[in-house]
């Protein structure tokens, strides 16, 4: 048995759409617990997000089903949906009547949890036969439906009119106050029902899961990892015990007789001899004696040491990232040793780490995902234990996202977690959606999806991390336009991140971009196809009739076709993204990013300088002595195709000026369907904020 999925309904910032994180699906499963080596965690399950945007919340769920026994409040309820229900409640509880009965629900958590069962495999399903019908035999998978429901909704709803008819009159925020002190108040009570709204008695999830959570973050004292490990050793004692217990209890009294004769002889005897001179010792004496026990032997037993070119280091000249990967394998260690044999095959076993990160530099982030498997599997070689769980990570580093998708080769259990309208938003990634099936040509989607896997390693953090993306095809506007959105009041207190990438192997991103649902601003090119005169004489475009384009994207979203005449102006919005490329500028249409910069400020003086500098005999041959600036214009693509091996020059040169510029009204401006773009990103992030 496995857990497969988990949907989170009104708990914090889930509200009721995109809140289903998926575990695990049956094929890795399989796949990998036939691996005898790798005896924990069958697949890593990986969430994935920024701060604060729910992904403590998933493992608290869990944790709170198993752990916490009813002991929901008001802080534990979606906001909005509580906001929601009070409104309901204002408008039906006054005139409360048995028609009015049937609109009105009381406030309840929701917690969907889908087993997988294999059926070639030994786990013992007794604990879910109550949620099994005979239709569910042959099926791999089973769900149980977990609600935090009021014990008396009659009590509730006759305080919530109460406080209603109290509040009358009074600013909204104190019945608001008044509504969740009623909750807080309120008795819950955990109920479980079947797919079919049977309602299970006598059933506690944590028959069925057990959960292990290990915080990254618990370095509480400069001796912390002495106490982990005499804690591990202490176990392991216990359990030594059992079976020679007698033998080394009978070691430790006589080790406690031996001491006592010593102390009776240098000190007892002494101290009594003085005391006798003050008062007779037939009133006032002493015993001192040895109190060893087991209990006070381990708690100083073990103290911690590292070993670095042969010299013993003390545990707190020890590195936070070290301590922090130790106390992770200290944990790990704990849990298998206390590991209960009859849970096996038994119960769904997770162990949850919460952001390893901490502390670690980005080399051991990126290894530590790699290879916890095998480092649990080699704690677990000489034992007899069969330990088999699945295991949780929550981050929001780049660097186990990305080692994560490489380890494994694939996007597979990695769930995005992102804020939409202030709820909690879960994104499932896989393969299979990131790039769809191709009938025709299958080869091109594993080749798409190996160049994306290999690609998506050097910009992992932007786009998943990133409040904007925007993509690019070119060094000169990947340079200029940091500029300009650190320029842009509107723009420059986000997270933007820039992808320099060509628009053919760009569209491999757009599912992906889609998925993730962060806003996207997509500039590419017109591209259109000249003939070898038309190059050769460095024909300027002034009109679209019959032209054709080369651009992969604008083909795809001009309904496959290649004809420019019927293209729409200046952009394509698709969902998230906003897929920008030139328009007519000053006559003429522009064919690159360069070409456009060049029609829109050919009259600007820094502009018209770095091109002196730059293509100094270009620029002589074009305007003459005359210094005509209208030259400029009327040669922007020659320009620009001259430029062509000098873009890199070209843009840095601009930014140098761009930022020695103490007049801002100097600096040239964005073209048109650039400046558009990024409007309408502001105008997207002020909508998400």
């Amino acid at each position: 048995m496995y857990l497969k999925s988990l949907k989170i309904t009104n708990f914090r910032k889930f509200g009721e759409n995109n809140n289903k994180v998926e575990f695990v699906d049956a094929k890795s499963y399989r796949e990998q617990k036939d691996k005898q080596e790798l005896n924990i965690a069958p697949t890593t399950t990986l969430i994935v997000g920024k701060n604060n945007c729910g992904k403590t919340t998933i493992v608290k769920a869990v944790d709170y089903l198993i752990n916490n026994k009813d002991r929901f409040k008001a802080n534990d309820f979606n906001f909005s949906y509580l906001k929601g229900l009070l409104d309901t409640y204002e408008e039906l509880i006054p005139k409360l009547d048995n028609k009015s009965k049937e609109k009105i629900v009381s406030p309840f958590l929701q917690f969907n949890i889908c087993i997988g069962i294999e059926n070639s495999s030994n786990d013992l399903i007794t604990n879910i036969v109550p949620f099994m019908r005979l239709t569910d035999v042959d099926n791999s998978e089973l769900e149980i439906v977990i609600k935090v429901e009021l014990e008396n909704d009659e009590v509730f709803f006759r305080d919530i009119k109460h406080i209603i008819q109290e509040t009358q009159g009074q600013q909204e925020s104190v019945l608001l106050r008044r509504f969740f002190e009623l909750i807080n108040t309120s008795k819950f009570k955990t109920n479980y029902y079947n797919t079919e709204d049977e309602y299970i008695k006598d059933f506690k999830i944590n028959n069925l899961i057990e959960l292990r959570l290990i915080k990254a973050n618990n370095i509480e004292s400069d001796n912390c990892l002495s106490k982990a490990f005499s804690k591990i050793i202490e176990y392991r004692y216990k359990s030594f015990l059992k079976e020679e217990g007698n033998e080394l209890n009978k070691k430790i009294a006589d080790i406690n007789e031996e001491l006592t004769d010593l102390i009776d002889k240098r000190h007892t005897t002494s101290i009594n001899q003085s005391l006798e001179e003050i008062e007779s010792n037939e009133r006032l004496k002493v015993l001192l004696s040895a109190d060893l026990t087991f209990q006070k032997m381990m708690n100083n037993l073990i103290k911690y040491e590292y070993v670095e070119r042969g010299l013993n280091i003390p545990e707190n000249q020890f590195g936070l990232g070290y301590t922090n990967l130790m106390m992770i394998i200290a944990d790990l260690i704990d849990y298998m040793e206390k590991y209960p044999e009859d849970s096996f095959n038994s119960k769904v076993n997770l162990i949850s780490i919460e952001e390893p990160e901490t502390f670690m530099h980005p080399q051991m982030q990126e290894l530590f995902i790699k290879n916890i498997n095998e480092a649990i599997a080699s704690l677990l070689k000489n034992k007899k234990k069969n330990v088999n769980s699945q295991l949780i990570i929550t981050t929001h580093s780049s660097h186990i996202l990305n080692s994560k998708i490489h380890s494994g080769y694939t996007f597979n259990n990695i769930n995005y977690v992102t804020i939409k309208s202030n709820h909690t938003n879960v994104v499932n990634l896989y393969d299979d959606i990131i790039i769809p099936h191709n009938e025709t040509n299958n080869e091109k989607k594993e080749n798409d999806l190996k160049f994306l896997k290999k690609h998506i390693k050097y910009k992992v953090s932007e786009l998943f991390f990133s409040d904007a993306i925007i993509f690019v095809e070119g060094i000169t506007e990947d340079t200029l336009l940091k500029y300009y959105i650190d320029t842009n009041i509107k723009l420059n207190k986000y997270y933007i991140s820039i992808f320099n990438i060509d628009g053919a192997h760009g569209l491999v991103y757009h599912e992906l971009i889609k998925l993730l649902k962060v806003p996207a601003l997509l500039i590419t090119d017109l591209d259109i196809k000249r003939n070898k005169d038309e190059k050769d004489n460095f024909k300027q475009i002034s009109d679209l009739t019959e032209r054709l384009t080369t651009n992969e994207t604008i083909k795809k979203y001009n309904g496959n076709s290649d004809k420019l005449d019927i293209l729409k102006k200046e952009m394509f919005e698709i969902e998230n993204m906003h897929i920008a490329y030139q328009g007519k500028i000053n006559e003429y249409y522009a064919t690159s990013f360069e070409e456009a910069f060049i029609l829109t400020n050919y009259h600007n003086e820094l502009l018209v300088n770095v091109l002196k500098s730059i293509k100094p005999n270009i620029c002589k041959e074009i305007m003459g002595n005359e210094n005509n600036l209208n030259k400029i214009k009327d040669n922007s693509y020659k320009l620009q195709n001259k430029l062509s091996k000098n873009k890199s020059d070209f843009a840095n040169e601009l930014l140098y000026k761009f930022i020695i510029e103490n007049d801002i009204g100097e600096i040239p401006r964005l073209p048109k369907y650039i400046s558009d773009g990024l409007s309408w990103l502001a105008k997207k992030l002020e909508e998400e904020k």
